[in-house]
């Protein structure tokens, strides 16, 4: 089940390879989380020390928070990845012109797990590409079902 999608990293982005990660999360911030109140939109994921880490999600406190903590709402989380699928991400992001995005948050087995994909950045031209080649595919499928109504009658 999604909790959150990214919806700009495919307009932005082609994504050519999706993975899944845990996060290492603070208890209030899974209790937001379950509510629904994380954001990623300009989140990025990145490599360092040899460790894939998560800038930028947005989690907002629940007002039930406690008195005695202080919520950092963008702070730094850490993804959990086997070593080799780190060492293998870290290979392909080192190559110009790639990139980590988080694509979504969901569930699995009652944990909360990021999905990001290795993009390369979309230029302008691109994104006039896939607005033209969607709107064509809307149009088709709108021809198509009126000459359908026709045959009918």
């Amino acid at each position: 089940m999604s909790i959150t999608n990214n919806r700009k990293a495919t307009h932005d982005y082609f994504i050519e390879e999706r993975f899944e990660a845990g996060i290492v999360l603070e208890g209030w911030e899974v209790k937001s989380i379950r509510a629904g109140r994380v954001q990623l939109g300009e989140s990025y994921v990145i490599v360092r020390d040899g460790e894939l880490q998560l800038l930028n999600m947005h989690v907002s406190p629940l007002a039930t928070a406690s008195t005695h903590i202080h919520p950092n709402a963008t702070r730094t989380r850490k993804l959990l990845l086997h070593k080799n699928e780190i060492d293998k991400l870290i290979g392909k992001v080192e190559i110009r012109g790639y990139t980590l995005v988080p694509l979504n948050l969901h569930f699995r087995n009652g944990k909360i797990k990021l999905e990001f994909g290795l993009g390369k950045g979309k230029k302008l031209h691109d994104k006039r590409d896939s607005a033209r080649d969607k709107d064509w595919l809307r149009e088709k499928d709108r021809i198509m079902k009126h000459d359908t109504r026709k045959r009918d009658s």
